[in-house]
């Protein structure tokens, strides 16, 4: 008979926000929640759960809950990645930084953010050399302007 009760690196995994983003110093939610499940991180690292996610961490782990740490980023509301096509080079250094292959495009061409994979990491702003690639607030359409 299978094991009905789901694992307590899944049950972290699943309460985090899956941005893949790395403020908690992890190289993604997975890794984060496998090292909070061996007791090696506190529940307090990950600023795009906020300090909602931070006490639901704790609760499930029964310790004290936290406030998430501030010098690790700030809480926002969730966003994606929006390519200005007019300045797009093609260079494909946010494809490269994208890490849930949210981005597609070739070299030299436009590249396009596909939003249902973004997860608003953020993580494609650095790499982009000529600033084309603005976040937009996940609920909302974007604005026309914002393409011009």
């Amino acid at each position: 008979m299978q094991d009905l009760v789901v694992p307590l690196i899944e049950r972290l995994d699943r309460l985090l926000p899956q941005t893949q983003c790395g403020q908690c110093g992890f190289d993604g939610c997975r890794p984060y929640a496998e090292a909070l499940a061996a007791g090696q991180a506190n529940v307090d690292r990950c600023p795009p759960g906020g300090d909602a996610g931070a006490r639901a961490l704790a609760r499930l782990l029964d310790v004290p809950p936290l406030p998430y740490d501030r010098t690790r980023g700030i809480h926002k509301p969730p966003a994606v990645a929006l390519v200005i096509e007019a300045d797009c080079i093609g260079c494909t250094k946010c494809i490269q930084a994208c890490p849930v292959d949210a981005i597609i495009g070739g070299a030299k061409h436009m590249h396009v953010v596909v939003e249902p994979l973004c997860t608003g990491c953020e993580l494609c702003l650095p790499a982009c050399p000529v600033d084309c690639i603005v976040m937009v607030d996940a609920a909302e359409p974007p604005e026309t302007e914002v393409l011009l």
